[in-house]
């Protein structure tokens, strides 16, 4: 252990994250790789717990928890909004539709960049707008790959089936027609971060009369493009981080 912060239970704290960095503990490793004492190291590994900063595996040992992977994409979120506006830009000009990029937060999906259709009838989504899990393309993007339990507890309600995320799945887009909103149909494409989790949707949407009830069809290719490039982005962007550090 090093000399510390001066904030003991920081210090102890962050001894065991860093241990678990290594791979599954059960508190008998956990305490031989810390060298705390056995009460102590469960007290902060379970406070840890309670924070999503920890969680467990299937055996019960002590894992990294999903918080750690939710703050490293947020920190890479700069990185991806500054590359998201160009990307949209692109998409709406070769599509002649709105284009959005919505994250997860929470049991909600916020839209975090945007380029509006400049004319015409058009799917205006601010950024900022707050929208729903329950429906839509993008929420179906943003689930489909999530852990089997949360997606179990996401589809409760929903619009969509877990039929319909294993059709996503397989083909990497999905597409919702008048789910969230009458007349709106939308197809969306998942982000991914260097690790290969989905942080992020590039979607577009417009009305059927135009994105038809096939949209995906029209679509899906331009906006699984988009999308890989903004994922391409971010890894080149780890690569580099990388590299400077080692």
């Amino acid at each position: 252990m090093d000399s510390g912060s001066g904030v003991g239970v920081l210090d102890k704290a962050a001894v065991v994250l860093g241990a678990l960095e290594a791979g599954p503990s059960t508190l008998a490793q956990l305490v031989a790789a810390t060298g705390l004492a056995r009460p102590t190291a469960h007290r902060l590994a379970v406070a840890l717990e309670h924070h999503r900063l920890v969680a467990r595996d299937m055996q019960g040992r002590f894992i990294l928890g999903p918080r750690l992977g939710e703050l490293a994409a947020a920190a890479g979120e700069d990185r991806l909004l500054t590359a998201a506006g160009p990307v949209l830009g692109a998409l709406r000009d070769h599509t002649n539709e709105s284009a959005q990029l919505f994250r997860r937060q929470g049991e909600a999906r916020v839209c975090v960049a945007a380029a509006d259709r400049p004319i015409g009838l058009r799917d205006s989504i601010p950024v900022g707008a707050t929208m729903s899990m329950l429906a839509g393309s993008a929420a179906q993007v943003l689930l489909a790959w999530e852990e089997p339990d949360r997606l179990h507890r996401g589809l409760q309600g929903a619009a969509f089936t877990a039929t319909v995320l294993s059709g996503v799945r397989r083909r990497g887009w999905a597409q919702s027609v008048a789910e969230r909103e009458p007349g709106v149909a939308s197809v969306s494409a998942p982000v991914r971060s260097p690790s290969g989790r989905v942080i992020a949707a590039v979607s577009i949407s417009g009305p059927i009369e135009r994105l038809s009830r096939q949209p995906g069809r029209l679509h899906a290719a331009t906006v699984i493009a988009g999308a890989n490039k903004l994922t391409e982005v971010l890894a080149r962007h780890a690569a580099a981080q990388e590299e400077q550090n080692s």
